[in-house]
């Protein structure tokens, strides 16, 4: 029997205890990721000691990483990392709909996409202080380009899902990437999804329906009722609302240039840039909302999709941000109006009606279902 045969994850799934320190030790050992940190935590004294801050950063990260051994060791530090990102970068963050879960199983968890990395590290913090276990993490390889980086998401239970692939490997791949996930749900691992591929830089939450086929492909052997299928997986919608987002100029420069020019090139790095930014920049208020199982009988992909939809909308928690981008002027006041008035205000003038709608249509998403 192969190893591929014991282990058919292998390549695409989060690294098990075992695999926990020889990663680690490689990492310190990474002169690229020892540097790129460094010039990320100290940017003014790597321009004149790069050598020094490397040194810095290995001692530093060493004394802090010697006693994990564990995926769950690895899960505690990023925990006392995310609780001073929470500090710096927002006013407060807040959930609902926690006490509605059973700690004892394991949920596919579909939510709305605003921030690379965010969005799956705030829903694991609302679980992780609820008592529950943080989910597997869905992850493209398109923001895998550095192989640190790899190690970096796998540590944190992130699983690679393949899009660059093409023709029959595609289906391979999707096949793979849907019966890791039933694996992981049958398994009692909780995993993390956007609802389609990249995030939702209009502000426009809908669900792909190819999501959801995906989903199925790991099921239909063995269930090959949909509904039935359906309610295996136990599906949460969840929905991630952020008063500010770091990233909106970013995305708005971006919309503007497509619709303006039919195009737009990415730089080499800039989805790594986005992570970045939109971990250290300026978030507000948070809120995060856990729905209900969806357990209804579901038909097709299509009539499951709307009716996550309908909950990810539904139960999405509106910032004075969104008021005012909709023009809901009974719902805000002086102040919240000129400090929108005032981000609108940073991006030129092209991109400012692209800016505005980002964050007007959840709340006119939300009045067309009432």
């Amino acid at each position: 029997m192969s190893v591929t045969d014991l282990d058919p994850y292998q390549d695409i799934r989060p690294y098990h205890d075992d695999e926990v320190p020889g990663v680690l030790a490689g990492l310190l050992k990474n002169a690229e990721f020892v540097s790129a940190l460094g010039q990320f935590r100290f940017p003014r004294l790597s321009r004149f000691a790069p050598s020094l801050v490397n040194q810095l950063v290995r001692f530093a990260l060493g004394r802090q990483l010697a006693g994990v051994r564990t995926v769950a060791g690895m899960q505690d530090v990023i925990a006392a990392y995310m609780g001073k990102m929470i500090e710096r970068t927002t006013h407060r963050v807040t959930f609902s709909g926690l006490e509605g879960l059973d700690a004892n199983k394991a949920y596919l968890f579909i939510s709305n996409h605003r921030d690379i990395a965010m969005d799956p590290a705030f829903v694991n913090w609302g679980l992780y202080h609820h008592g529950m276990q943080t989910v597997r993490i869905a992850i493209g390889d398109n923001l895998l380009k550095k192989p640190y980086v790899s190690d970096l998401m796998r540590l944190n239970k992130s699983f690679i899902v393949k899009r660059s692939v093409k023709g029959r490997e595609k289906l391979k791949a999707l096949m793979e990437l849907s019966g890791y996930i039933s694996h992981s749900i049958d398994s009692g691992h909780s995993i993390w999804i956007a609802q389609r591929e990249g995030r939702a830089k209009d502000g426009n939450d809908f669900t792909d329906p190819a999501i959801i086929k995906m989903f199925y492909m790991g099921k239909k052997k063995s269930t090959p009722d949909f509904a039935e299928a359906v309610r295996e997986l136990n599906i949460v919608p969840v929905s991630i609302a952020y008063q500010y987002d770091p990233c909106d100029a970013l995305k708005a420069r971006e919309l503007q240039a497509l619709a303006s020019e039919g195009a737009y090139e990415k730089g080499q790095y800039e989805d790594i840039e986005s992570i970045a930014q939109g971990i250290t920049g300026f978030k507000g208020d948070v809120h995060v909302a856990f729905g209900q199982p969806m357990s209804g009988d579901y038909e097709t992909p299509e009539a499951l999709a709307e009716a996550i939809d309908r909950e990810i909308i539904g139960n999405y928690h509106l910032h004075a941000s969104n008021r005012v981008a909709a023009d809901e002027a009974e719902a805000v006041d002086d102040a919240d109006r000129k400090a929108f008035e005032e981000r609108l205000q940073r991006v030129s003038a092209e991109c400012r009606p692209w800016l505005k709608a980002m964050y007007a249509n959840p709340a006119l998403n939300k009045q067309k279902l009432a």
